[in-house]
């Protein structure tokens, strides 16, 4: 893979087949190390680009036994309806990914959307934080990019890009979208590597103006993403980068 230098982390371009195979190799290297440590933390992403690499994961039985012994599995960020919900990201990680992988159900962590938005965030850090290194959350999460620069839930003019109050997980109410449950940029700086997998002629024009553009987190909230660039590796197939290697 070609890789080229952003002040947002590490950008590396390829096939499609590319890019879901390193995601893969990153996140093995990544428990690989500290490979004595029984918890591993992995954060799922939504959308339409993870439910293709979960199903080529299963067909190639791509995650090694070592890694699968030792991971356990959440989402970066949830709609706020039923795991069994065509929205729900866990759910489609679960139907894709996790059941089909054989993980236990002690090994996966969903939202706990039954609750109150509020405490369904605190109780996602309370839940995950025996699974997170000493003041960390995640020691991978995946991440995706919307079409107006979105990351998890975090959108144009979310309150959390001004204050979080430190917390790794929050509740938001979105304009038009409803309550969604979400890692905060607090959270995104805890997280031992993100990986943004953006892929497709449809990002091209968005993922230009966030590497090479003007830097605005309010308006294109992955930017935030700079905080935290040393952590940070984006995997990019080659229509989705066209814009950014044309310059």
């Amino acid at each position: 893979m070609k890789e080229l230098s952003s002040g947002y982390g590490r950008v590396f371009i390829g096939t499609k087949e590319d890019c879901y195979r390193t995601a893969v190799f990153l996140a093995e290297a990544q428990r690989g190390k500290n490979p004595a440590a029984k918890h591993f933390a992995v954060a799922l992403s939504g959308g339409s680009t993870p439910k293709d690499w979960y199903q080529w994961c299963v067909a190639r039985q791509a995650f090694s036994p070592p890694f699968l012994a030792t991971a356990h599995w959440f989402a970066s960020d949830e709609r706020y309806v039923r795991i069994d919900s065509y929205e729900s990201n866990f759910g489609t990680a679960q139907t894709h990914l996790l059941e089909p992988l054989g993980v236990p159900r002690e090994r996966r962590h969903p939202w706990s959307v039954a609750l109150p938005p509020a405490f369904a965030a605190l109780e996602y850090g309370r839940l995950g934080a025996p699974f997170f290194p000493a003041g960390k959350c995640f020691d991978v999460c995946y991440l995706g990019m919307g079409d107006d620069g979105h990351t998890a839930s975090i959108f144009p003019g979310s309150p959390l890009l001004k204050d979080d109050g430190g917390q790794f997980f929050a509740a938001v109410n979105v304009p038009e979208k409803g309550w969604r449950l979400t890692l905060t940029p607090a959270g995104l700086r805890a997280c031992g590597l993100v990986v943004v997998l953006a892929l497709g002629a449809g990002k091209a024009e968005r993922l230009h103006a966030v590497l090479a553009g003007e830097h605005d987190p309010a308006k294109q909230p992955i930017q935030l993403l700079k905080a935290c660039a040393s952590n940070v590796v984006w995997l990019l197939d080659e229509p989705a980068a066209a814009n950014f290697l044309a310059g």
